[in-house]
């Protein structure tokens, strides 16, 4: 019988340690996804408008076939500046990958990235020529543990999810054969997690163990199908996004963990409504740690690891909301 992992977070997977920054002020911050060595890594993008770095290389056809860390952050455009600090302490440290090893050449940190458009949500953002995402990445990094904080945290902290103060999310699930599947997700979504006029999330079939507030919509629960409660107004470009990373501890191959991303994205879809949007950046990444053995026929290992890792999603979406706490004007779903 499969359970939730110790933690019931993405640091669940071995080999993964989590660190966050965060900015007060300027009500923004970032999360870095860090392995203990080179991970096979894809994404899935499926917004209309992403904000992302190095996704390009993670093609199965092309040659990196590992990442050193993967950065979800807040400040839009700026905020890809994070995965150039973390970078930087990285190579530092001699991680990165090099076709061939040449002395006084660094090494050079593959680390894919996301950002939300967090810029309008509050906070101080006049920060001229001087953003502060670098050295969030930088502090990220330092601070990986194997712990993962929720709500107003990490890339979630100046987050909005449709009406509701948006935050970081994650949740995991060991199976009954040992493998660890898990996910993380900042929710700054134009949709709305919640059902039309429902404290309940729309994620909720997927609730283990009371772990997002248990609450159910009533027995005769209806809504029209264009009843957008709950949802952004206005969207604007880049302004609605959810950025996740889900892992499995097993050892896929680069096309493997590309289904997995993709059949993980329905996760998305579970717990947010509407979703993908033209105005949406959503985009997901997947790790794989190469933990365990996968046994044939390897293609329902991936089919069972996709839909897992699409049901943790859902889940990690409606902790993020549940955990987080009203900042200002954007209230929170436990003050409802």
């Amino acid at each position: 019988m499969s359970y939730i992992g110790a933690t019931n977070s993405l640091v669940d997977v071995a080999g993964l340690s989590v660190g966050c920054a965060e900015d007060h002020g300027a009500l923004t911050g970032v999360t870095a996804i860090v392995p203990d060595g080179r991970v096979v890594c894809a994404v899935d993008v499926r917004g209309g408008g992403p904000g992302t770095r190095e996704t390009d290389a993670l093609a199965a056809e092309n040659l990196v076939d590992a990442v050193d860390a993967v950065v979800l952050a807040g400040g839009s455009v700026y905020g890809l500046a994070a995965a150039d600090g973390v970078a930087a302490l990285m190579g530092a440290e001699g991680r990165g990958y090099g076709l061939v090893d040449l002395p006084g050449v660094p090494k050079s940190p593959v680390i894919p990235a996301a950002i939300l458009y967090d810029l309008a949500n509050g906070g101080d953002k006049a920060w001229g020529q001087a953003p502060p995402y670098n050295a969030l990445g930088r502090a990220a990094y330092v601070a990986r543990s194997k712990g993962v904080p929720l709500g107003n945290a990490g890339a979630g902290l100046g987050a909005k999810a449709g009406a509701l103060k948006g935050g970081q999310g994650s949740a995991s699930i060991v199976t009954a054969d040992g493998f660890t599947i898990a996910a993380l997700a900042c929710v700054n979504a134009f949709g709305s997690t919640t059902m039309p006029g429902s404290r309940a999330f729309w994620a909720h079939p997927f609730e283990i163990d009371g772990e997002f507030g248990g609450v159910r919509p009533d027995g005769v629960h209806a809504f029209d199908i264009e009843d957008w409660d709950g949802a952004k107004a206005n969207p604007a470009p880049r302004e609605n996004t959810t950025i996740a990373c889900v892992a499995v501890d097993g050892d896929l191959t680069p096309a493997e963990c590309k289904r997995i991303a993709q059949m993980a994205s329905a996760g998305l879809a579970r717990a947010i409504r509407p979703v993908f949007a033209p105005f949406d950046g959503d985009v997901v990444f997947a790790l794989a740690t190469a933990a365990k053995p996968v046994a044939e026929p390897r293609a329902f290992a991936i089919a069972r690891f996709g839909a897992l890792a699409a049901d943790c999603l859902a889940r990690a979406v409606a902790r993020g909301i549940y955990a987080a706490t009203s900042v200002g004007a954007h209230k929170a779903w436990r003050d409802l």
